[in-house]
């Protein structure tokens, strides 16, 4: 039987995930890394530490699984978009990734969008300049690092660095090229207008492919240094939402994906570049070969929880640590004896500042509405609902777009309180159906990998073998009328907080 590997270069680590043909994992290994924060809002990491992580997890991977390395068909990258590797002409690292969360650049993304012009910009890319993105960074370098800049010979995103080190080729694949703001992403292929604008030399930028091609094999020296074979063949891969997206089988018109980790992604499928005019949605190239998807982010999903855990749950943690049971699900327990609504109480989640609909690092979280009556577990059942209210924000901003919505599928660590499910079904007003995957990215990796070796047709047919729905959560009526009439209410805080939020800002 044919195997399959998906390597995911994350925030955190590198993870290996071995499945068979079947879709059937057979082991995953992670190490982790140190992330760096220089200065304040800054955030870099060392490519070579992903690179010997990546060696260190694969050997773990073959050492506990014992598979059969003949029986090895193919590798798929993914990982965390936007980094800038800049590599000199003899592929020597010139300086540490500056990383998707540095928000140094905003000064950055302002020139870029003047210089191109905005709505020439946002018709090319179909994204504005955001600080976390690729081409802001590399301009910064410019003004900030010249005798860097001056060096440049390759511009490299995480997960491509690795595919250098593994196979010596200089490669990447459409969808994680589109978060670069660089690519031609209803083109499928680097700006060339865009590049001249920035002045940037064609050069710099890797070969562009689809997300399922073969870009190279692994040399003799990483098939001594991991145990792979040497030749295995290593495609494009995916940035890791594109990725996520085919390991939870979004690869198809009408189904749409919330993950829901530290951030809350909404992702669709798209048959065509779908665009919102304003800019608040990402619209990116698919990792399903000819396909695009739309995607809106809320910074702190599952962040928010996490800052009302360590801010307000020590009970729950300290009871967690004697029973045994995660804190979030006494948390979450307690929030479901309270009605859909919180009895008027509102939560906005602007922990982090936003990004969609508000790309906005003033915006502050705020609860709004509190009385006398409200007690702890209203306020964990408002973070939950305000999360909720924010990712369906993106689902309206999809419904605008004509995207067709027939199914919500959750995936990631908020996706495991059955609580938190219901309440996103009756915000959205939808069925919310889980699956059989737990590490998307790295699976969706390992599946186009598959589709590249041949193991799989195409990637819809790919996922069509593996991908199973194993539990589907209803709207309640009821709750749903609940949720229509404070969804306005929401809907209307931003708005009138901004002056607030952007004072605030000025002062501290």
């Amino acid at each position: 039987m044919a195997f399959l590997i998906g390597i995911d270069i994350g925030t955190t680590g590198a993870k290996a995930l071995l499945i068979d043909a079947e879709g059937r994992v057979a082991g995953s290994a992670t190490v982790e890394y140190p992330l760096y924060t220089p200065r304040p809002l800054w955030a870099e990491q060392e490519p070579e530490d992903w690179w010997q992580a990546t060696i260190d997890a694969l050997r773990q991977l073959l050492h506990t699984t014992s598979v059969d390395t003949a029986e090895l068909a193919g590798i798929g990258l993914t990982g965390q978009m936007h980094g800038m590797v800049l590599l000199d002409a003899q592929g020597q690292v010139l300086r540490p990734c500056i990383m998707w969360n540095d928000q140094r650049t905003a000064s950055e993304c302002r020139w870029i969008m003047e210089r191109v012009g905005r709505e020439r910009f946002l018709e090319l890319t179909m994204n504005p300049a955001l600080p976390g993105f690729t081409a802001p960074k590399i301009i910064w370098t410019r003004d900030h690092e010249p005798e860097v800049y001056a060096q440049i010979a390759k511009v490299l995103l995480p997960k491509d660095y690795v595919r250098y080190r593994m196979t010596g080729e200089y490669a990447t694949e459409v969808s994680d090229a589109s978060g670069t703001v660089l690519l031609s992403v209803g083109e499928r292929r680097w700006s060339d207008e865009v590049l001249a604008a920035l002045d940037l030399p064609r050069e710099w930028m890797p070969t562009c492919v689809e997300s399922t091609a073969i870009t190279g094999r692994v040399t003799a020296e990483v098939a001594e240094a991991t145990g792979l074979p040497a030749g295995l063949p290593v495609v494009g891969g995916g940035g890791d939402q594109a990725a996520s997206g085919v390991g939870t089988g979004i690869v198809e018109p009408g189904l749409v994906s919330v993950t829901m980790g530290t951030s809350g992604v909404v992702f669709a499928y798209t048959d065509t570049p779908s665009r919102d005019l304003a800019g608040r949605l990402h619209t990116f190239c698919h990792a399903v070969p000819g396909k695009w998807h739309v995607m809106g982010v809320t910074l702190a999903a599952g962040g928010s929880l996490r800052w009302l855990r360590d801010a307000l749950g020590a009970t729950e943690s300290d009871v967690a640590a004697l029973t045994g049971v995660d804190p979030y699900e006494i948390l979450t327990a307690e929030a479901d004896r309270v009605p859909a609504g919180s009895e008027g109480l509102i939560y906005l989640p602007y922990l982090s500042g936003e990004r969609t609909p508000y790309p906005d690092p003033n915006a502050r979280g705020t609860f709004f509405g509190l009385t006398m009556r409200h007690n702890k577990r209203h306020l964990v059942r408002a973070v939950l609902e305000g999360v909720a209210y924010s990712l369906h924000d993106s689902i309206e901003l999809f419904r605008s777009l004509n995207v067709p919505i027939t199914q919500v599928r959750a995936t990631g660590g908020g996706a495991r309180s059955r609580v938190w499910r219901q309440i996103l079904a009756d915000v959205f007003g939808t069925e919310l159906a889980t699956v059989n995957v737990t590490d998307g990215s790295a699976y969706g990796a390992a599946l186009l990998a598959g589709v590249g070796a041949g193991v799989y047709a195409s990637v819809p047919e790919a996922c069509a073998q593996t991908v199973k729905i194993v539990d589907v959560v209803e709207p309640v009526p009821e709750n749903c009328r609940a949720y229509d009439a404070y969804y306005p209410v929401y809907r209307s805080l931003y708005p009138a907080l901004k002056p607030a939020f952007d004072a605030i800002a000025e002062i501290t």
